[in-house]
């Protein structure tokens, strides 16, 4: 596989760190979690039960896109978590559709509202607490067919998710 940046998307507890984590360990990349990006403040919003507002969003997209920019420089493989909820957030990481060329890919973990709550209820330590994830739904753009992403089912076991994720990589590539 040719080196690319995979760029994971999706709601608070759609499993993109857990298939970051797998995807790091199968393809030996660096995997950086975007949330760790986050600024104090934008932590201590979400922790408080605040969405997060454009503006508080800008510097953070700003720094993952740099992440980014510093794989596709290096011709280095990576792969990177970010919710990236609007279609306007990812044509800030990514660029425009159209412009994007092929050395980034977009992977979607999609599943229901109700699967996704019931994986927050069960999570622990996490500063994202489930009562946002109305909101998050609320604000979510899926990607358009434009935007070539990878969709895959976040319903189902972990390794299936990962594996579904790998053969939709190498058929990509």
């Amino acid at each position: 596989m040719r080196p690319l940046v995979i760029l994971i998307m999706g709601v608070s507890g759609a499993g993109k760190t857990t298939l970051a984590e797998g995807l790091a360990v199968a393809l030996h990349w660096p995997f950086q979690e975007g949330d760790a990006l986050h600024s104090p403040e934008n932590i201590a919003k979400m922790s408080a039960g605040i969405p997060l507002t454009d503006a508080d969003r800008a510097p953070w997209l700003d720094r993952i896109a740099a992440w980014i920019a510093a794989r596709k420089a290096a011709k280095a493989g990576g792969i990177v978590t970010c919710s990236a909820l609007k279609r306007l957030y990812r044509d800030r990481l990514l660029g425009p559709a159209g412009m994007r060329g092929d050395d980034v890919v977009l992977v979607y973990p999609r599943a229901s509202e109700t699967v996704i709550a019931a994986r927050l209820a069960a999570r622990r330590g996490h500063y994202m607490p489930a009562s946002l994830l109305a909101s998050q739904f609320a604000t979510l753009e899926p990607p358009g067919s434009d935007e070539a992403p990878l969709v895959v089912d976040a319903a189902q076991p972990r390794a299936a998710m990962l594996a579904e994720t790998l053969t939709l990589l190498a058929a990509r590539t």
